[in-house]
């Protein structure tokens, strides 16, 4: 749409000499007559927006608009040209905060994505239009003015700064005319950022000078507080992820983030407004209390259940699903809610599964879908590493096989054939471009400039002894990773074409994926132990998931980590390792690597009180204690242990085959998951020999239970019925 269709006569607004740091009010009045309709704003304050209605916030929590690829910038992407642009435009409804008569109406803008000096876009700026039931009745002009905001400092990913002494809400100036966006506006259904949950906090430490507190769990959003200081006193809130044994803030994982207060005397509560943090422990400073912790994210529901008499899998379960949701916000996935806050399309394809399994995302990756295919390069069909694009590392196979893997995955749980349609062509362009960066078949490099790696964060042995990770010490080389990635797309692409009716096409991705499977078996392979670089990292699993089939290869696999015990993989390995290993029949070693209490692995972060998953398997690197990327095998709960699967011509759950992966480790077991036909629940307990399950399927399903010699044919609703087991 355009600027006319959605805001009518307004125009862009904005400060003399705005800076990207600026905040600023934007004053407007309007009038309505005895009798009016539904009163709607379509609003925009860039970077974000809070918009008051007669004294009241529409949008307390939204950090409105959502993030998106804007506008075509100069060099952003360097040496490409992005697919598309786009800005949401959010349509709120204030009928009843309006009366008849005058109404004053305020927008508190600035920050956020559009001005991030790290992803620049352009100056602060504001718009907006009031519509009658859809008739434009009023809109922002040089009538309005412009007041100082009391945000006095601020960087999107970790500081806000208020100053309530030096903040002055009567003093006003004109506005002038800002430039005007060159995107193509858009409206979504795209749920946005809201509070989800608050939490009381607990005190743990006080030294007169400061106090320290604990919100229970790792959490996305902010804490409130009531600051009742002298004037001209700043209060301090300064969050982190763990705290030491002495109570205090760790500033391992401190990640510079801060709220600060001057107060002017008066008693407020105060809390940031334009950005959020991740953390569990915050340190306040000048006597200032805590009211609550606000955990924010995207207004998405859980719609899963895991739960068993093994606590790994239920805490595994569970702790993804809190690392997803805290990783929800501004319309994208995110790879953690504060360094970065980015849409990372390598963490974003690998978890795309679980996430679809465990949480309502169908519009949010609808959008972000948008996001990647907007991201890509019309040139030579480059996908970048981020969706919206903004600069970051990753690399061409793992990263950009998002275009391929999002859109088959949500075909896959939604059923949508339109969605294969629509970016079909864009998945052609990607693997032309994985083509352009291959040496016989071999993906050998990146965009000039850009980082080209393999699988992340994958654990070795260093000089601080093991569990020291560094992605410079990986075994595998990136090339192999990156071509293992090219033979995944095409062999989906295959799948996809046939599902479009584009049968030659289907039959020439297959062979082109057989084609460099054979060019990866000839470079890599070592003929004499019948390995992938002796099975380190999962090496010899990302060559058996991409076809290559060998019994002694196998059998090496399955040594290996029975021997070893704990997934020796970066976040694409630990999808792949026991994804293999389950398709392969190995569901109990499968089960042992995920839930067992090895060196490394998802134990070891239970026991040491992790409520979300870390960015490392290691706690060594300062790093993020909030990324979801390595919850992929999350999906392998419901898939393989729960055992629901679909069957080869199935999309949106139409047909499943529920076949658990039955051991020692289980003796009860409940789970459940939402998909478009209804819920699918799976439960039982295990006696000597046999189990007594209960089955739940939805209308449109058809249902067989296959578990050693049991099949039956399952109808709809409950079925319950007793079936022999061999561990």
């Amino acid at each position: 749409m355009t600027h006319q269709q959605v805001f009518g006569n307004a125009v862009f607004l904005g400060k003399k000499d705005a800076r990207d740091k600026d905040f600023s009010v934007l004053y407007s009045s309007f009038t309505l007559g005895e009798s009016f309709g539904r009163i709607t704003c379509r609003a925009l304050g860039l970077g974000f927006f809070r918009l008051f209605v007669n004294g009241v916030c529409v949008n307390p929590d939204g950090f409105l608009p959502l993030s998106s690829n804007f506008e075509f910038r100069d060099e952003k992407p360097k040496g490409e040209i992005q697919s598309g642009k786009r800005t949401y435009v959010p349509e709120l409804d204030i009928t009843e905060l309006v009366r008849s008569g005058k109404n004053e109406l305020a927008i508190h803008y600035g920050g956020g994505w559009y001005t991030f000096p790290y992803n620049y876009f352009g100056e602060p700026k504001v718009i907006f239009a009031l519509l009658d039931d859809g008739k434009f009745i009023h809109g922002s002009s040089l009538d309005d003015s412009i007041g100082e905001s009391y945000v006095s400092d601020y960087y999107f990913t970790n500081l806000e700064a208020h100053d309530y002494s030096a903040y002055n809400a009567s003093k006003r100036e004109s506005p002038v005319l800002a430039k005007p966006l060159d995107t193509e506006y858009m409206f979504t259904s795209c749920p946005t950022d809201a509070k989800m949950r608050e939490l009381t906090p607990k005190k743990i430490f006080d030294n007169g000078d400061v106090t320290v507190w604990d919100a229970g769990e790792n959490v996305s959003g902010y804490p409130e507080i009531k600051v009742s200081a002298p004037a001209g006193d700043t209060v301090t809130v300064r969050m982190s992820e763990e705290a030491l044994a002495t109570g205090e803030i760790n500033p391992k994982y401190h990640h510079k983030q801060r709220f600060t207060v001057v107060s002017d005397g008066n008693e407020r509560v105060c809390r940031p407004e334009f950005t959020w943090f991740g953390f569990r422990y915050f340190e306040l400073s000048k006597g200032a209390v805590p009211t609550s912790v606000a955990v924010v994210h995207a207004n998405v529901e859980r719609v899963s259940t895991f739960s068993s008499d093994n606590e790994t899998l239920g805490w595994i379960h569970d702790t993804f699903v809190n690392t997803m949701l805290g990783n929800l916000h501004t319309g994208h996935p995110s790879d953690c809610p504060h360094l970065e806050r980015l849409g990372y399309t390598g963490d974003g394809q690998l978890t795309a599964n679980a996430a679809m399994y465990t949480v309502g995302v169908r519009e949010l990756y609808r959008k972000w879908l948008e996001d990647i295919a907007d991201s890509q390069d019309t040139l030579s069909g480059h996908v970048p590493y981020t969706a919206p694009y903004c600069w970051a590392g990753g690399g061409p196979g793992g990263w950009g096989s998002a275009i391929v893997e999002v859109p088959w995955q949500f075909y896959r749980h939604f059923g949508e054939r339109e969605i294969l349609e629509k970016y079909y062509p864009a998945m052609k362009r990607y693997i032309d471009y994985l083509d352009e960066h291959s040496h016989g078949d071999i993906v050998t490099s990146e965009q000039p400039g850009q980082w080209c790696l393999g699988d992340w964060c994958t654990p070795y042995d260093g000089p601080d002894g093991f569990l020291e990770q560094r992605q410079q010490h990986i075994v595998m080389p990136p090339a192999f990773v990156n071509t293992y990635f090219k033979i995944k797309s095409l062999r989906s692409l295959a799948r996809i074409a046939k599902i479009l009716g584009k049968q030659d096409e289907s039959e020439g991705f297959s062979a082109r994926a057989d084609k460099t499977l054979d060019t990866l078996r000839a470079v890599y392979f070592d003929i004499y132990n019948r390995t992938y670089f002796n099975n380190i990292h999962g090496a010899c699993a990302f060559a058996m998931d991409a076809g290559h089939e060998d019994e002694r290869m196998t059998a090496a696999l399955v040594e290996y980590y029975t021997r070893l015990g704990y997934l020796d993989t970066g976040i694409f390995g630990t999808d792949i390792v026991p994804r293999v290993l389950f398709e392969k029949g190995y569901g109990k070693l499968a089960t042992d690597l995920l839930a067992g209490d090895g060196e490394l692995g998802f134990e070891r972060w239970r026991r040491l009180g992790a409520t979300t998953f870390w960015e490392y398997w290691h706690n060594g690197a300062d790093r993020s204690h909030f990324h979801p990327m390595f919850g992929a095998p999350v999906a392998y709960l419901f898939e393989y242990i729960l055992g629901v699967r679909q069957t080869e011509d199935s999309a949106g759950f139409s047909s499943v085959v529920i076949s658990p992966v039955m051991t020692e480790r289980i003796g009860r077991l409940f789970g459940s998951f939402r998909t478009p036909r209804g819920e699918i629940a799976v439960a039982y307990e295990r006696r000597e020999g046999e189990a007594d399950f209960t089955v739940t399927v939805p209308e449109g399903c058809r249902a067989v239970f296959k578990l050693g010699g049991t099949e039956r044919t399952l109808t709809v609703g409950e079925n319950r019925f007793t079936a022999n087991v061999e561990l």
